[in-house]
């Protein structure tokens, strides 16, 4: 025993030694991925003149932080560009979900001729970028007089259908017993009360993980709200963050950066605060 110790001792140290280099090598990696956004940050606290000419003030920071910041809410009404977004965001996400919670529930629960063919159809849509329909969207909204009468369903219903949840939640159905089923038919049960009695309980993770996806989505929505909304008072904050880049006779890199900064700041609040939830979203979607 005592002639192993040694060896003990120096395998330990040797472990301990390889799980602080990954640690550090993961630190070194994660600093690297920030710069993008530390520089924002950094540029975000300098006046114009500070900002625009070479070479770039890297340290210290600045004074015009929050002039910048209000720069952007009393001159570029970015107040109103997030109340339209969070209202179209909130829209969008409860309209997501809820048809793809009915389509997990159609695609597990249900029998129907060509079930597995129009599943397969949902899939391919995944394959579609967002910009070839565009164009076709575009007509149809302008046909409608969405984008001068009602901005908002313009920059909805377009995006109320999606694959992603679909699949997320029929993975996540299949992964439930059938057993429940059985007995809530047996019971008396209709198909939505069992989704809202039996399954929205047991779907809470999946539930914030797909909200999550889908407000990311959503939030970072730029080209649509540039083509379809005429109103400026009905645009978004992405569309609001290259107003600031306009802003003014030459560009102002700082109030720009604020700009970037303060659209940033609602989904990455909510995706640190449901970062667990959103894991353990995915996780229990595998098939066991």
């Amino acid at each position: 025993m005592l002639s192993n110790a040694p060896k003990l001792r120096k395998k330990h140290n040797s472990s301990e030694a390889s799980r602080w280099g990954v640690h550090l090598a993961l630190i070194v990696i994660c600093f690297i991925m920030c710069i993008p956004a530390l520089y924002a940050l950094q540029s975000a606290t300098l006046t114009l003149e500070e900002a625009a000419f070479p070479p770039p003030r890297l340290f210290p920071p600045g004074n015009d932080l929050i002039p910048n910041i209000q720069t952007l809410f009393e001159r570029l009404n970015f107040g109103t560009l997030i109340v339209n977004t969070v209202v179209v965001t909130f829209v969008v996400v409860i309209g997501k979900t809820a048809l793809a919670l009915l389509a997990g529930l159609a695609f597990v629960y249900f029998r129907f001729a060509g079930r597995q063919v129009l599943f397969f159809v949902v899939l391919l849509t995944l394959l579609m970028p967002t910009e070839i329909i565009l164009l076709p969207l575009f007509r149809m909204t302008s046909e409608l007089g969405w984008g001068q009468e009602y901005p908002r369903l313009a920059l909805t219903i377009p995006f109320l259908g999606t694959a992603t949840g679909a699949f997320l939640f029929r993975q996540h159905f299949q992964n439930i017993p059938r057993e429940l089923a059985e007995a809530a038919q047996i019971d008396g049960a209709t198909p939505l009360r069992f989704l809202v009695s039996v399954l929205l309980p047991m779907s809470g993770n999946v539930i914030v993980a797909h909200s999550l996806i889908q407000f990311i989505s959503a939030w970072n929505q730029y080209l649509w709200p540039v083509l379809v909304v005429n109103s400026p008072s009905q645009q978004v904050i992405q569309v609001g963050v290259r107003s600031a880049a306009t802003f003014g006779i030459a560009t102002d890199y700082g109030v720009l950066m604020a700009a970037g900064l303060v659209a940033s700041l609602p989904p990455l609040l909510l995706f640190v605060f449901l970062q667990k939830q959103f894991m353990s979203g995915f996780a229990i979607t595998r098939d066991k």
